[in-house]
């Protein structure tokens, strides 16, 4: 690998989403199965986005989301398997970290084995500011209902 054929991208027009499902699939078991119509819809919905290439061939990605100010969630980080171990990877976070809409007080990220690495770039496990919800495909599940002010709060 001749690192001279390296380089990383900000372009979203360069990004190949067949060669990004390959690569999900091939290298990240959380992304398998995504569909082409969803990564399209993950990418124009995500600021910044980084790609890896060596030459044509994409090698690694990660996205973001910001309000560019207070917080944002670094999502779908992934280097190929042939290009693991070589600093790819830290480079690739600390590409989407120096983005002007990653100057922000707290960027989060999910990771499920992958700690350690995550650790070397400053990233601190926090396990009091996790919780999901999952999709609701149903949602009259959802509870919503009238919002009832207090008496002190009505005018």
């Amino acid at each position: 690998m001749k690192n001279s054929q390296i380089h990383f991208s900000d372009r979203l027009t360069e990004i190949d989403l067949y060669q990004l499902q390959h690569l999900f699939n091939l290298a990240a078991f959380w992304a398998k199965g995504r569909s082409i119509k969803d990564l399209r819809t993950a990418i124009a919905n995500s600021k910044p986005v980084i790609s890896v290439w060596n030459q044509e061939q994409l090698i690694g990605f990660a996205r973001a989301a910001s309000d560019g100010i207070y917080r944002a969630t670094i999502w779908d980080v992934v280097i190929h398997p042939e290009y693991q171990g070589k600093g790819l990877g830290i480079k690739l976070v600390e590409t989407v970290l120096a983005h002007p809409v990653m100057q922000v007080e707290r960027v989060y990220l999910m990771t499920t084995n992958q700690q350690k690495f995550y650790e070397k770039i400053g990233f601190q496990t926090n396990s009091t500011t996790t919780m999901v919800l999952y999709n609701q495909t149903d949602l009259s599940s959802i509870p919503t209902g009238e919002v009832k002010l207090q008496e002190s709060l009505k005018g």
